[in-house]
């Protein structure tokens, strides 16, 4: 490990060490300040690599992603309920103070999926939509305009916020929709999504995300797409790493890191139309199991105008 690599892993540390003696994680001054402190610290693109870390390091990075999920939790509910209190909800996202960051990762997303989707999709899945599905509202407002979204999450509560947003749209309360499951619960529905989103942190460890990769295989439609966020470099003290070699089932079709405040990676991969065997016996062949650092990693941005 290089020196800077070294700086990096102390000064991770140091903000772990004070983000976990924090008595809530709430948003606050002191909650606010910290956890901007750790994105500086994480967003700069860097060479290294979480998982040639030592096992003392592993263990701080995972406990780190999980207080990160927590706090973004409560961020969105935060920021949910007082979008909640406006008679028009959306009118009033760019309250959010990482609203323009979902802009730019919604039209990267959208990019690379309409280099990889030969029609536009009737209806797709957002799994782990949480209590202000983004994602799902700027892509219904701005890119997939007739498009009906599910949004799946496991909190009720979360759900009842996010549903409460979107109400008074005649448009968005009909082509928003939400469930309340466990997604490893959900499997003909699956079925009939041409697109599966999964957020960052359905699956907080790489046990947990394999879990829910392998059960979309099994039951997503034959062909359709599936949407990952994953990180990179130093960004992965904040979110999973999904590993393209542990989407089997799947086609790896495009994999791309952001450089600039967009933190999350983001994954294409396509449902084998092929039969894919039964969890019990594996899931089927892979088309790169020997290829993985073959895939290549393009930019899709190389045209593409972002409109402040």
């Amino acid at each position: 490990m290089g020196c800077q690599d070294e700086l990096l892993v102390e000064k991770v540390c140091e903000m772990y060490e004070k983000i976990s003696r924090l008595e809530s994680l709430k948003p606050s001054k002191d909650v606010n300040m910290l956890f901007t402190q750790l994105v500086r610290t994480c967003m700069p693109p860097s060479p290294i690599d979480v998982t040639k870390l030592c096992k003392r390091v592993q263990e701080m990075r995972s406990k780190l992603i999980r207080l990160c999920g927590e706090a973004e939790g409560l961020l969105e509910g935060h920021f949910s309920t007082i979008l909640g209190s406006y008679e028009n909800p959306l009118d009033h996202l760019n309250l959010f103070p990482y609203y323009s960051n979902y802009l730019k990762l919604s039209l990267l997303e959208f990019t690379l999926l309409s280099q990889n989707c030969t029609h536009v999709p009737s209806k797709i899945a957002f799994v782990g939509s949480g209590p202000l599905p983004l994602t799902s509202i700027v892509l219904a407002s701005y890119h997939l305009t007739t498009t009906s979204f599910h949004n799946y999450d496991i909190d009720p509560a979360a759900n009842s916020m996010a549903a409460h947003l979107v109400s008074s749209d005649p448009d968005f309360s009909k082509r928003m929709l939400f469930h309340t499951t466990d997604i490893m619960n959900v499997t003909n529905e699956l079925k009939e999504y041409d697109v599966v989103y999964l957020a960052a942190l359905v699956g907080m460890d790489k046990e947990e995300k394999i879990q829910v990769m392998d059960h979309l295989a099994k039951h997503m439609a034959p062909g359709a797409l599936l949407m990952l966020r994953s990180a990179h470099g130093a960004r992965a003290f904040l979110y999973p790493v999904i590993d393209p070699c542990d989407l089997r089932g799947f086609e790896v079709l495009s994999i791309f890191h952001p450089t600039d405040e967009v933190i999350n990676s983001v994954v294409v991969a396509r449902k084998f139309p092929m039969h894919v065997h039964s969890l019990d016996q594996g899931l089927g062949p892979m088309i790169l199991p020997s290829k993985c650092s073959e895939i290549q990693v393009f930019n899709p941005l190389e045209e593409l105008t972002i409109e402040e």
